[in-house]
């Protein structure tokens, strides 16, 4: 192989999908990368994923638990309607494939600490240099321009660092993380909305461009009204549980049994709520007459709608006010979540015996479809390199270099 490997795309396997024939090399690991690179791939994008030969993405073991084959259930959570190969970047017939599909992509994404693909001939401008269209998309633990650019990033410092733990927690208690990795999650997004808008901007400028999100960035990012909140006044937002700090009641209710959420965000669906629950006269009571009373006002009020909640069981109390047009819901476990037919005739379902999530994007009133299922370390190596004109002897040496 040359040192400037001529550009090429291995034949792809038709998707259906908007993005049907974009070509995406994924070099990230672990969970905002290969997050975003899903929603593309779920888009109808080609994938073809890059990982270390022998050890591959990290959360392929990251368990229990496991699936039979002994695939970390993490890792199938954010990886399927991909390709698979394994390239160890570090050898140089191995860097030289990398760089022929690079050149050869629309999308390239990865989430290296800022310079490090400069090496390998990965980073922008050198593919740029050999292809002008080509969209690239870094996602890193702090800016690239920032004293902490070459510093590692991971969910939980970033909910931390970024103040979402801050506000995260019940009264009383310590900074709480939020259940999922959110900030990986949010970052992914951040990411395919970035490469989305320059592939957009590429049809009327013929050039790519260079996106890059941060997850500190992305946690901030996400604070919304908790951030605007601080910015207005000042003042550091209190940890408040389940409840909302500027709507009331907007939390977690207990009932004779099990607890139920309740969102009344309106003076019209609070008259509604204490109708259905026998008390009228609290919307007349000067006290919860407006949201900025009941907000103030917040444990009186709870108080009193939990004496009267607790007369009776969850089911019959979200029957009644569903009647009456009181936003209200089960606070579900996972168990009740899947069972419920909501999700799981739209959401659920299998693809090679991998139960899967699907994209919860809807385009034309279809779902998105799953087509393959989270792959094999290196399920497509051999194939993606024939594809690319290497003969069997070719491919075998670079298993027998561990290249590959």
């Amino acid at each position: 192989m040359t040192s400037t490997p001529t550009p090429a795309w291995p034949a792809g396997r038709p998707a259906p999908g908007p993005l049907s024939r974009l070509r995406v090399l994924d070099l990230s690991r672990i969970l905002a990368g290969p997050f975003a690179t899903m929603q593309l791939a779920d888009l109808g994008a080609d994938v073809v994923k890059v990982e270390a030969p022998g050890a591959g993405d990290e959360t392929r073991r990251w368990g229990p638990p496991f699936l039979a084959d002994g695939t970390a259930a993490y890792f199938t959570a954010v990886n399927r309607n991909k390709r698979a190969i394994t390239l160890d970047l570090n050898h140089p017939d191995a860097a030289a494939i990398a760089r022929r599909l690079a050149m050869a992509a629309d999308v390239v994404i990865d989430n290296f600490l800022p310079g490090r693909l400069r090496r390998f001939g990965l980073d922008h401008d050198t593919l740029a240099a050999a292809n002008p269209r080509i969209v690239t998309c870094t996602i890193c633990g702090y800016g690239s321009d920032t004293s902490k650019g070459h510093q590692p990033g991971f969910d939980f410092l970033m909910q931390a660092e970024g103040g979402l733990m801050a506000i995260t927690g019940a009264p009383g208690t310590g900074p709480t993380k939020v259940g999922v990795a959110i900030v990986d999650l949010v970052a992914g997004l951040f990411a395919t909305v970035g490469v989305l808008a320059a592939l957009h901007r590429r049809e009327r400028t013929g050039r790519g461009g260079h996106v890059e999100v941060s997850l500190l960035d992305a946690a901030v990012g996400v604070l919304a009204n908790q951030a605007a909140g601080f910015l207005v006044t000042g003042e550091e937002p209190r940890r408040l549980g389940n409840a909302h700090p500027s709507i009331a009641p907007y939390e977690s209710l207990r009932t004779a049994d099990r607890p139920i959420a309740v969102g009344v965000g309106t003076d019209r669906q609070f008259q509604r709520l204490v109708t259905a629950l026998g008390l009228p006269e609290l919307a007349q009571d000067p006290r919860f007459r407006t949201n900025a009373d009941r907000v103030r006002r917040r444990r009186e009020l709870k108080k009193l709608l939990e004496q009267r909640l607790a007369t009776d069981g969850r089911d019959r109390w979200l029957s009644l006010l569903a009647d009456a047009g009181v936003p209200a819901a089960p606070i579900n476990s996972l168990g009740e979540v899947f069972a419920d037919p909501l999700v799981r005739d739209r959401l659920r379902v299998d693809i090679g015996g991998v139960p899967q999530v699907r994209s919860p994007v809807r385009l034309d009133g279809q779902p998105i479809d799953v087509h393959t299922p989270p792959p094999a370390l290196g399920a497509d190596t051999d194939e993606v390199l024939a594809s690319l004109g290497l003969a069997p002897d070719e491919i075998q040496r670079l298993h027998d270099a561990g290249a590959i």
